[in-house]
């Protein structure tokens, strides 16, 4: 029998105690749903940089839709889409699951920057359109509570002010796009700058009713017309 040096065995006491102390990484969806919330906010709540929108709560079809499109190209933000590149469909699915899920607390109105009129603008365009230039109203394919519809299109309210700007300007430039019929992006090109602002403006400084959710799905006709959502 011989002595081991002090030091020696010092190291293999701490290795053999850090082996023991290291508790089990949970292996589950929610656990791996935290990558997504390093830019979404907790919980997939939103980000406060008014950019990385909110995903808790969105249908489960919608968010699923939006990581093929980040997969596959037709939405374009590099670290979206090298984040999920490898990932298989199965897996997406079962991540949009995740988030459509979670019922949580929306954040408070944006206060808006803009005038009385150009508010009022964009609730005419918001809530009735403009049927002079046949531009369908945004509650025809987003719900009459702007809550969403189920299974593939999103809901308005909620969202900061800076990625709805965003995203409809990417919608008019063509750097977004969906699977055809693309009616986002044929709406989109019809607005005129300003009227993206009004409209941004007025669904930011709207409260989100209590207990809203996604409605049931479209009649089919409408679905057919509002593919372009997905």
């Amino acid at each position: 029998m011989f002595a081991l040096p002090s030091r020696l065995l010092l190291t293999l006491m701490l290795v053999a105690g850090a082996a023991v102390a290291a508790p089990a990484v949970e292996d589950s969806i929610a656990q791996r749903a935290q990558a997504c919330t390093l830019c979404h906010g907790k919980q997939g709540r939103a980000a406060a940089d008014g950019y990385h929108p909110r995903l808790a709560g969105k249908p489960q079809g919608y968010l699923y839709k939006q990581l093929l499109n980040f997969r596959d190209g037709r939405r374009d933000y590099g670290l979206m889409s090298d984040l999920i590149a490898p990932l298989s469909d199965a897996y997406l699915l079962e991540l949009a699951g995740h988030f459509a899920q979670l019922e949580l607390p929306y954040p408070a109105p944006q206060a808006p920057s803009v005038d009385a009129a150009t508010l009022a603008r964009g609730r005419a365009l918001v809530l009735q359109g403009d049927p002079l230039r046949k531009l369908p109203a945004c509650v025809q394919c987003h719900g009459e509570k702007l809550s969403g519809v189920q299974p593939f299109i999103p809901g308005l309210l909620g969202l900061p002010r800076d990625y709805l700007n965003g995203q409809l300007g990417a919608w008019r430039s063509g750097q977004r796009r969906a699977v055809a019929p693309d009616c986002m992006g044929h709406i989109a090109k019809q607005l005129k700058v300003e009227e993206i602002n009004a409209v941004s403006q007025w669904l930011a400084a709207q409260p989100m009713p209590p207990g809203s959710k996604p409605a049931a799905a479209l009649p089919a006709p409408l679905q057919m017309a509002c593919g372009g959502l997905q």
